[in-house]
């Protein structure tokens, strides 16, 4: 878009209603941003829009604006389960943030209900909500909404409900396709009305959500709105007023580097990514140890129900510490957020640009640090290329202390500690060989005894990446890791129970085996004998026509001999009759024996 200027709310060619403007002011936002200027006047004069611009820039309000001011001008006013518009959002954080910032509004238009789905709550319960107070603007994640409309049998018909659909707001697109949400967002688009308007927004455009433009979208005006002072041609995805930096140490040095630096900053707000959840676990659990005076929570996709609270306790402190995996990544906005420290890369530079984006919003300043081994240090020419992401290099403080050993102990002390940390070192290095940019990030040049001193490991795990490999720069701890017990007692309880039912089981199978060795020995004996019936069987079958003549013979004397006993021959007879009998029998063993006078 060309000659967008941001200004005031009210220099906008479309007026908004008063009460928008008086909400718009009581959050404190009198001036517009760039991406906000550019879409609400679009999008409310019936048009598609695909809007890409940099994380931060205001894109929550640039479709919740004009959301309310369709939804005001309808002519036919909504009904209480008519759906007016609905929000799709890759997580639940997300969404509740939207839902947040949309009930600051909804509150002033009573006319208007607005109702959350997302997962980690019992989706009954979502339906009878739905049932006794409408929904006019639906905020879902696309896994509980593609569900609501299977729930037919409990009394809630969506496929229904939206046919008065005006508005369909897909936010951060190409992380709804990143997540494997594209099956999901072509069921549902499949449901909804085709004449609507709908918004696609992202901080970053991909063939995929170009794809989704063309599949969900009709004649979409395109909107790419980019940080002032940055040229026409450059793809910077990062706000002006971030200030990226990076820190090289070895694997063993990176958890002391962590923990020096959140002690030095502790009046402020933080937010640590780690890639995987089983570090998140791990390193959190340490954290809340060795960092005293700070709150310090821990948030990843594989938690349910907790996600919600954590979330939204955190955003209400003034400072503290969020573990977290890439689910913070994109779309959060935490109010002010000081620093976003990645102890691990992530997996893509995309997920670098909006991990940084959860500082420096809507122009506030910030920072964000990335910790990065020796042989990653070409990842910053990559980022500055590959992004137009500049980081500046901040020097390695020489007085951290060194916690590994206090890890260690608390492994020792705490089964739970020490089970989590080799779960957290075997996710990670399987994470690290996924990496995208495998050219910097190769796991075969990855310093596994280092890594492990830097987990605090008390010994190597077993895992097929470290099959045939030796260590010896790595020393374990000189204990029997089976001995360590849970600090929780039930936990521990439980452990001694199952250890025991193994030792039976182990004992039980010692005697099965030597008895599995017998019943196997058995079964060859049976073979064997199979084996002689057949050859007795075919010997007899290669035998059979003498058999046959012999049992033969032995019919006609018995008919012969009850002949005798009823009186019907003489005992003369019966002898001729015996003697013709035994000469047949010879006539048939063979042939050259038999003479003219037995032709009869």
């Amino acid at each position: 878009m060309e000659h967008v200027t941001e200004g005031s709310w009210e220099s906008l060619p479309v007026p908004l209603h008063p009460r928008v403007l008086d909400t718009l002011r009581e959050l404190g936002f009198p001036y517009m941003t760039p991406v906000q200027s550019a879409t609400i006047p679009l999008f409310m004069k019936n048009k598609d829009v695909a809007a890409e611009a940099v994380t931060g820039s205001g894109k929550t309000l640039a479709f919740v604006i004009p959301i309310l001011e369709v939804l005001l001008r309808r002519e036919e006013k909504l009904k209480k389960r008519q759906v007016g518009a609905i929000i799709i959002t890759p997580t639940r954080e997300l969404a509740i943030q939207i839902d947040e910032v949309l009930s600051h509004f909804t509150k002033r238009f009573p006319q208007f209900s607005q109702i959350l789905w997302i997962g980690g709550r019992n989706p009954g319960e979502d339906v009878e909500r739905f049932k006794r107070e409408g929904g006019n603007i639906i905020v879902a994640t696309p896994g509980r909404l593609e569900d609501m409309f299977r729930r037919k049998a409990e009394g809630l018909d969506l496929a229904s409900c939206v046919r008065a659909l005006d508005v369909l707001v897909l936010d951060e697109a190409d992380r709804l396709l990143d997540m494997g949400f594209e099956a999901s967002i072509n069921t549902i688009l499949e449901l909804l009305p085709k004449q609507r308007r709908t918004g696609l927004f992202s901080a970053t455009q991909t063939q995929e959500v170009e794809n989704l433009v063309r599949a969900g979208l009709r004649n979409p005006v395109r909107i790419s709105v980019k940080e002032k002072g940055v040229a026409a041609s450059s793809t910077q995805k990062t706000p002006s007023r971030l200030q990226n930096y990076y820190m090289v140490c070895k694997a063993d040095e990176k958890f002391n580097q962590l923990v020096h630096f959140l002690r030095n900053h502790k009046q402020e707000k933080h937010l640590v990514f780690f890639s995987t959840c089983a570090c998140v676990e791990y390193y959190g659990k340490a954290l809340q140890a060795l960092v005293k005076g700070v709150t310090v929570t821990c948030i990843h996709g594989k938690m349910k129900h907790k996600r919600n609270k954590i979330f939204t306790d955190f955003r209400r402190l003034q400072s503290g510490i969020l573990v977290c995996t890439d689910v913070m990544a994109r779309g959060i906005d935490i109010p002010e957020v000081h620093w976003v420290l990645q102890y691990d890369p992530p997996s893509s530079a995309s997920a670098f640009v909006h991990r940084c984006g959860r500082t420096a919003r809507i122009g506030h300043g910030g920072s964000a640090l990335v910790f990065l081994l020796p042989m990653e240090e070409a990842y910053v020419n990559f980022l500055a290329i590959n992004q137009k992401c500049p980081l500046q290099e901040t020097r390695l403080p020489s007085d951290a202390v060194d916690l590994l050993p206090k890890l260690q102990a608390m492994a020792l002390a705490d089964r739970a500690v020490f089970e989590k940390g080799m779960k957290a070192f075997v996710s990670h290095v399987q994470a690290y060989a996924k990496h995208e940019c495998s050219l910097i990030f190769r796991l075969k040049d990855l310093d596994f005894a280092s890594l492990a001193r830097g987990f605090a490991l008390l010994r190597m795990p077993r895992m097929p990446e470290l099959r045939g490999r030796q260590f010896p720069d790595f020393v374990p701890v000189d204990v029997n890791t089976d001995t360590i017990p849970f600090k929780d007692k039930a936990r521990e309880k439980q452990r001694q129970k199952l250890l025991e039912q193994r030792r039976k089981e182990k004992t039980e199978s010692e005697g099965k085996r030597r008895f599995i060795k017998n019943k196997a020995w058995s079964k060859q004996k049976a073979k064997k004998e199979r084996k002689r019936k057949m050859n007795e069987k075919r010997k007899r079958e290669e035998g059979s026509d003498i058999e046959d003549e012999d049992m033969e013979e032995l019919l006609n004397d018995t008919r012969l001999l009850k002949k005798l006993k009823k009186g019907k021959i003489t005992e003369d007879e019966f002898e001729k009759g015996l003697l013709l009998s035994g000469k047949r029998a010879t006539r048939a063993a063979d042939p050259e024996l038999s003479g003219p006078e037995d032709d009869c």
